[in-house]
């Protein structure tokens, strides 16, 4: 599944698409609406004290209940409890916070616009552009990111094509890649940069962007070429394409004398740095 992420007050929610509708991790929606530092031992003690909501956790009422749905991380695949727009409004109901009734409008409008983007797709490319720059992303970076998105999806929808089916293979053959290609798996690629349940390509550098584009289209292109079928056929092709990228990098390295993979990260958006030196100078 892919992993989105929605800004509440600048707080972040992870949501992702299960059987056509959005469905949001609940620890997420805890934070951002109590600034608990265990939003798991807060939703522990919610169940205990609402009898009616646990009940609605073991299945019982009308209201679909939780599921564990995998989302990406940093450390892999990772199955995280989460509920859909009804079962997160009524979640709502028993959290005594200021940010309830703000919380339910950005619910409603985040629900109405998968209805939108499910009829123009073009929407969620869009919002997806809005959401960077307010976290301070340059438009060139923008641009980088977005054109990295389209390039996943057709390495993506040709796996699919051949037989790669279950999000595990779809892990490992990205972590085949990105070994080729900077001599780092995903999950290290993520503890260089310090990052914890972050997105790691929303924290990539411009050259980091590059190479990993560079390397799922060579993968693209030679899974096309050498028809590879399976999984094992589309991981050969992976160790290949990753290799491209990665000899272009090392190429650059020596030319340049720096290293492509940075420790550099947008957990401080990079405008907001800038404007802080700015303050301080």
């Amino acid at each position: 599944m892919e992993t989105r992420i929605a800004l509440f007050q600048k707080k972040e929610v992870r949501k992702t698409i299960h059987q056509n509708e959005w469905w949001f991790v609940i620890n997420d929606v805890v934070a951002a609406l109590t600034d608990s530092v265990n939003p798991a031992g807060y939703l522990k003690d919610m169940r205990r004290r609402d009898d009616s909501l646990s009940a609605l956790f073991k299945g019982g009422g009308q209201i679909a209940p939780p599921l564990s749905l995998e989302f990406s991380t940093p450390g892999g695949p990772q199955k995280l409890l989460s509920w859909n727009t009804e079962g997160v409004f009524r979640l709502i109901q028993s959290i005594p916070s200021p940010q309830a009734e703000p919380f339910k409008r950005w619910l409603a409008k985040v629900g109405y616009e998968r209805v939108q983007e499910i009829e123009d797709p073009e929407l969620a490319t869009k919002r997806t552009r809005v959401i960077y720059r307010a976290k301070g992303y340059s438009d060139a970076w923008i641009e980088r990111r977005m054109r990295s998105i389209a390039i996943r999806d057709e390495l993506t929808d040709e796996w699919k094509k051949r037989g790669v089916k279950e999000q595990r293979e779809y892990s490992i053959l990205t972590a085949e890649i990105a070994q080729a290609a900077f001599g780092l798996n995903p999950a290290e690629h993520a503890a260089h940069k310090g990052l914890k349940r972050q997105n790691l390509r929303d924290h990539m550098t411009d050259l980091e962007l590059i190479f990993s584009m560079l390397g799922e289209a060579a993968t693209t292109e030679i899974t096309r070429t050498k028809d590879a079928q399976g999984f094992p056929g589309s991981k050969t092709a992976a160790k290949e394409g990753g290799t491209v990228a990665g000899n272009a990098r090392r190429e650059l390295e020596k030319k340049s004398g720096r290293k492509v993979v940075s420790r550099e990260n947008y957990l401080v958006a990079p405008e907001s740095v800038k404007r802080l030196k700015a303050k301080k100078n």
